[in-house]
C-alpha cells in the first residue's frame, strides 16, 4: 500500500517524504512544480537511498488524477498541494480560490471512489486570524485575514463536513506555524520560485547576495521589539509530525496545532541568523503587510499529548541548517 503526498517536492512535502521513506512507507508524489523543483526528486533519493513514484501534473486536472488512483494501490494521502503565498493571495484572490478548492474537492471525490479513507492535510495557523489570546488552542475560534487562510478554513470545513456525512474517513488536520531551517544534509531546504514570500528564504538570499536588502514589514507592531512573533519550528520537526498523524491509530477527525510553544520576533530572528552563521544582514524597516497580525504562537499540548510531537531543534538549529542549505545550493 501506498502514501499519496501531493505538493511532495515542495518546502514541507519533500522533508515529509524523507521521513515517510525512512519509515519504510512506498511514496507516490504529485507536483505540479509551480513553486518546486524536479530535482528534489533526485535530492531524495541521494539522502534515503529510495525510490519514489513522480507524476508531474496540475490536480485540477481530475482525469489526471483519477489515473494515478488507478494505477497506484494508494492507501492514505498527505495533502500539501497548494498556493501559499498571503501577499499574491490578497492580490489574486481568485486564482487562489480556484486553485486551492478544486484541487482539493478532486481529491476527495476520489478518496471517495476507490475507498481511500486516510487523509492528513496541511492547514495552519493562519485559520486562527487575529488570535483572542496566546498561545493559541485547536479549540479557539477560527477567522481569516486573507485569501490564502480562507482556502485552508473552507478546506477543513469541507473535511469536517465529510466526516459528519461518512464518518468512515480517518482525517486529520494539521494547523502548522512557521516551518523554517533545512535537512541537516543541506541537499533540501526552503527554495521558493522567483522572490520569496516568507521570511527565511528571504533573509537567506540577503545572506548570500542574491538579494541587496531585507525589508522588514513594520516595526509598531505591539511585541517586544515592534516586529511581528511568529512560532518558528524546524521543517525536520513539522515533516515527522506528519508522519506520527499518519501512524496515529486514534480514528476519526482530528486536529493539532503543530509549532514550538515559543514566539520569536522577526529581528530576534535575523539577530540569531547573524549571530550563529557569522554574516551580516542588510536590512530596512518597511510599512506593514496587509493581512499581518502582532504576534501567533501555539499551544502544543494536545500533538504531544496524543500524538508523541516534541520538537527536537531550537532557533539556532534553524538559522544554521537553513545557511547551511543556501551554501550549498549556491
Amino acid at each position: 500500500m501506498k502514501i499519496l503526498v501531493t505538493g511532495g517536492c515542495g518546502y514541507i512535502g519533500s522533508h515529509t517524504v524523507v521521513d515517510l521513506l525512512n519509515e519504510n512507507y512506498d511514496v507516490v508524489i504529485i507536483d505540479n512544480l509551480s513553486n518546486s523543483k524536479k530535482d528534489v526528486i533526485e535530492k531524495i533519493k541521494k539522502i534515503t537511498g529510495k525510490n519514489v513514484t513522480f507524476y508531474e501534473f496540475d490536480m485540477c486536472s481530475k482525469e489526471k488524477l483519477r489515473e494515478v488512483f488507478e494505477k497506484e494501490n494508494i492507501s492514505s494521502v498527505i495533502h500539501f498541494a497548494g498556493l501559499k503565498a498571503v501577499g499574491e493571495s490578497v492580490e489574486k484572490p481568485l486564482m487562489y480560490y480556484e486553485n486551492n478548492l478544486i484541487s482539493t474537492l478532486n481529491l476527495l471525490e476520489l478518496m471517495k471512489e476507490y475507498n481511500v479513507k486516510k487523509i492528513v492535510f496541511s492547514s495552519s495557523a493562519t485559520v486562527y486570524g487575529n488570535p483572542k489570546s496566546l498561545p493559541i488552542k485547536e479549540d479557539f475560534p477560527l477567522s481569516t485575514t486573507n485569501p490564502y487562510g480562507t482556502t485552508k478554513l473552507m478546506i477543513e470545513r469541507i473535511l469536517k463536513d465529510l466526516y459528519q456525512a461518512n464518518n468512515s474517513f480517518d482525517i486529520t488536520i494539521l494547523r502548522y506555524f512557521n516551518p523554517i531551517g533545512a535537512h541537516f544534509s543541506g541537499l533540501l531546504g526552503e527554495d521558493p520560485n522567483g522572490i520569496p514570500n516568507n521570511l527565511m528564504p528571504y533573509i537567506m538570499k540577503v545572506a548570500v547576495g542574491k538579494l541587496p536588502i531585507l525589508s522588514v514589514f513594520g516595526n509598531d507592531y505591539n511585541t517586544i521589539d515592534g516586529t511581528g512573533v511568529r512560532d518558528y519550528v524546524h521543517v525536520c520537526d513539522l515533516s515527522y509530525g506528519h508522519v506520527l498523524a499518519l501512524k496515529n491509530p486514534k480514528p476519526g477527525l482530528k486536529i493539532y496545532n503543530l509549532g514550538t510553544g515559543r514566539g520569536t520576533s522577526v529581528l530576534e530572528l535575523i539577530n540569531t541568523f547573524e549571530k550563529v552563521n557569522g554574516v551580516t544582514i542588510n536590512k530596512k524597516i518597511v510599512g506593514r503587510r496587509e493581512g499581518d497580525i502582532d504576534a501567533c504562537y501555539a499551544s502544543i499540548d494536545k500533538a504531544k499529548e496524543e500524538l508523541g510531537f516534541e520538537p527536537r531543534y531550537n532557533i539556532e538549529d534553524m538559522c544554521k541548517d537553513s545557511y547551511n542549505f543556501v551554501k550549498k545550493s549556491n
